[in-house]
C-alpha cells in the first residue's frame, strides 16, 4: 500500500479504533503515530478514556457508554489534520546508559555485526553513536524496542532459540535495540549487556521508558556493569534529563 492510504481506521473490539500509519515498521510513521497520541490525548474527546501507541499504530480505547465507535473515528479524522511530523521531535526523556560489550556480557556481537558487514568495534560505534527513539512498549511488561539502526541492521532471526537470556540483557532485531525486561528465551542475538532495568514492580512508575523518550548507549566495562548489577540500583548507571531541556 502506498503512503495516500494511510491512515487506516480499523475497528479493535467492542470499544477501540486503531489507527495505522503504515504496515511495515518505519520512521516516519512511528513519528506519526507519536504525534497523533500526543494530539488526540490534548484533543479531549468525549468518551476517549486511552490512547497507546505500537510500533506503526494508534490504539484509541472509548467508553462505550458515554460515544460510540462511529462518533470516534469522525473526530479522529479531524485529529489526523492537525499533527505536524515536521515539529514532532520526540518531547520525552534522554536516557544515556552504560552498556558492556565485552565478550562475556556480548556473546552474539561479532556474529551479529559480521551479518550487518560491520566488524565488531564498527558495530559498536554505531549503536554508541545512534540517538534512538523508544518506538513502542511490548511482548514484557516495560519492554521497550528501540530505533532505528542503519539499514543494515535488517537482521533475520536466528535458526534456533536461545534458552534464556539475563535481565538487563541489549538484544539487536529488526534495525532495534532492546533492552531484556527478564530472564526469557528469545531468537534474537545478545550483543550487549547493561545494569538497567525497564520494568520496576515496586516503583510508583513501573515502566522505566515511555513511547518517544530518546536513548543513547555509551561504554563500560564488564567489570563496571557487574558493579552496577550488585548494587541493585534499577537504573544501573544510566542518566536521565528532560527532553525539553
Amino acid at each position: 500500500m502506498t503512503a495516500s492510504h494511510f491512515p487506516e481506521y480499523c475497528p479493535l473490539g467492542v470499544d477501540g479504533v486503531l489507527v495505522r500509519f503504515a504496515r511495515v515498521l518505519n520512521d516516519e510513521a512511528n513519528v506519526k503515530a507519536l504525534a497523533f497520541r500526543d494530539a488526540v490525548r490534548s484533543a479531549g474527546l468525549k468518551g476517549v478514556i486511552e490512547v497507546a501507541t505500537s510500533l506503526t499504530s494508534v490504539r484509541v480505547a472509548f467508553d462505550p457508554d458515554v460515544t460510540d465507535r462511529v462518533t470516534v473515528t469522525a473526530a479522529l479524522r479531524e485529529v489526523v489534520p492537525q499533527i505536524d511530523v515536521a515539529a514532532a521531535k520526540p518531547r520525552g526523556r534522554h536516557w544515556t546508559i552504560p552498556v558492556s560489550f565485552a565478550p562475556e556480557h556480548a556473546p552474539q556481537l561479532t556474529e551479529a555485526a559480521a551479518l550487518a558487514g560491520l566488524t565488531a568495534d564498527q558495530a559498536i560505534d554505531q549503536i554508541t553513536a545512534a540517538e534512538l527513539r523508544v518506538i513502542a512498549i511490548g511482548f514484557a511488561p516495560g519492554q521497550a524496542y528501540m530505533g532505528m539502526l542503519p539499514a543494515q541492521w535488517e537482521l533475520p532471526r536466528q535458526d534456533s532459540l536461545t534458552e534464556s537470556l539475563p535481565r538487563g540483557a541489549l538484544i539487536t532485531a529488526v534495525r532495534q535495540l532492546i533492552i531484556w525486561a527478564a530472564d526469557a528465551p528469545t531468537g534474537w542475538r545478545h550483543i550487549g549487556q547493561t545494569a538497567f532495568e525497564v520494568y520496576r514492580p515496586d516503583a510508583a512508575k513501573p515502566f522505566a521508558f515511555a513511547p518517544g523518550d530518546t536513548v543513547t548507549f555509551e561504554i563500560a566495562s564488564g567489570d563496571e556493569i557487574d558493579a552496577l548489577r550488585a548494587e541493585g540500583d534499577p537504573d544501573g548507571g544510566a542518566r536521565c534529563r528532560d527532553g525539553s531541556s
